[in-house]
């Protein structure tokens, strides 16, 4: 995580910080999906973003502690600002709900597939219970909260809405 935000610090793509370090591009999403690199990789890589590779090789590993990410980039060397702190949480909550949509589509597909296709009664289930109906609708209410948690469409009588409802009142935009 750390790599690839300095590599976007600098708007680069993953081929180019390839190219400067001579590390292969496959290396590079490698460690940026959490992969722990070798010493000699983290030499480059510190190198490239002009970086002392002791910290580099530091931050690193301190991004696989067991600490929260709040407290991982807290102690850090490298400069998180809250707000990137809190929108790469965002994204990394984002990415699992859509994984978690994801999985419900597949499974919900499958299920369909086999109640079309194996007959009525090949099933250990009667058909009469409607199991896949009842499956999909407990997970369907799973996925509900789900978004509701992330994506907060019901931000209501919190302290950011008082302070909208305030800024409106007053006639300034918010």
């Amino acid at each position: 995580m750390l790599v690839r935000k300095l590599r976007l610090q600098k708007s680069w793509s993953q081929e180019h910080l390839a190219e400067l370090t001579g590390l292969s591009t496959r290396t590079i999403q490698r460690i940026e999906k959490g992969e722990k690199p070798g010493l000699e990789s983290i030499r480059l890589l510190a190198e490239a973003f002009n970086i002392d590779a002791q910290v580099l090789q530091e931050e690193i590993l301190h991004e696989g502690s067991g600490a929260s990410s709040k407290e991982k980039m807290e102690t850090t060397h490298i400069h998180i600002a809250d707000d990137e702190r809190e929108a790469m949480e965002y994204v990394k909550t984002l990415k699992e709900f859509y994984i978690h949509l994801t999985i419900f589509i597949a499974v919900v597909i499958v299920l369909l597939t086999i109640k079309l296709i194996v007959p009525p009664h090949d099933l250990v289930v009667p058909p009469h219970l409607l199991w896949i109906i009842w499956l999909m609708f407990g997970w369907t209410i799973g996925i509900v909260i789900h978004a509701v948690k992330l994506f907060k469409p019901f931000d209501y009588m919190t302290p950011e809405w008082e302070k909208k409802q305030i800024e409106k009142r007053l006639g300034r935009d918010f």
